[in-house]
């Protein structure tokens, strides 16, 4: 099983690849702490969305299918006991630690 990378090594490796990347001529661009990228991110958030102007939809009541869901969970009525055979059994003969020496009948 491989080990998995310690957080140096990633460390390490995350800045390898940007220095390449800026080795290559590529740049990074600073974006000051606190600016959204939401389009008119001027004032509070605006609840004119597309999302947020559609009527409310009508609930489906449920009730019928909870029904059958529950109906179906109830455990089947029990069945009657089927008188056993009687004559020898097979029962194990255990040793101090719980566990299965050998099997012997019993009558």
């Amino acid at each position: 099983m491989k080990k998995a990378p310690s957080k140096e090594q990633i460390r390490s490796e995350i800045e390898h690849q940007v220095d390449d990347y800026l080795a290559r001529g590529g740049r990074v661009l600073q974006v000051e702490r606190g600016v959204s990228a939401r389009i008119g991110s001027d004032g509070p958030f605006s609840r004119s969305g597309p999302v947020l102007q559609q009527p409310r939809a009508e609930r489906t009541p449920l009730d019928q299918v909870v029904a059958q869901l529950e109906a179906r969970r109830r455990p089947a009525p029990p069945q009657p006991a089927t008188p056993r055979a009687k004559g020898p059994r097979k029962k194990p003969v255990l040793d101090d630690f719980g566990e299965i020496i050998r099997w012997v009948w019993e009558e």
